[in-house]
């Protein structure tokens, strides 16, 4: 299955949403999706998981890598809508304890922290 992603401007920050199932055959369409948004300047974004049903440890990988490169450049990324599946692999992994969880898109949106002028 492949993996289709999109993005879209959110309350003070990016919203990429994610449909199809995240593994090794997609995981990386899924980091290199967030590595185009941090070189484009993107500072703040929530990964929306709605449509994810499946997440296996490369899709895991991708995420946390991709919360390192964005924290390292100021910037945060957070997950939004995780569906039960996907829950259980970042609690059972501890990920949810470093990157944050928000039961939607616009809880995830409310918490947005500016981290530039610019407000990205």
């Amino acid at each position: 299955m492949s993996l289709l992603l999109s993005v879209r401007p959110g309350r003070g920050c990016t919203v990429l949403e994610v449909r199809g199932e995240l593994d090794m055959a997609t995981s990386p369409q899924l980091r290199e999706g967030l590595q185009r948004l941090v070189d484009s300047g993107d500072r703040q974004v929530v990964v929306d998981l709605a449509g994810v049903g499946f997440m296996d440890s490369s899709g895991l990988g991708a995420l946390v890598v991709m919360f390192k490169a964005l924290r390292d450049v100021g910037g945060r990324l957070c997950l939004a809508a995780v569906q039960p599946a996907v829950r259980s692999v970042l609690t059972v992994t501890s990920v949810d304890q470093a990157i944050d969880v928000y039961d939607s898109v616009p809880a995830a949106e409310a918490d947005v922290r500016p981290t530039d002028a610019a407000g990205r």
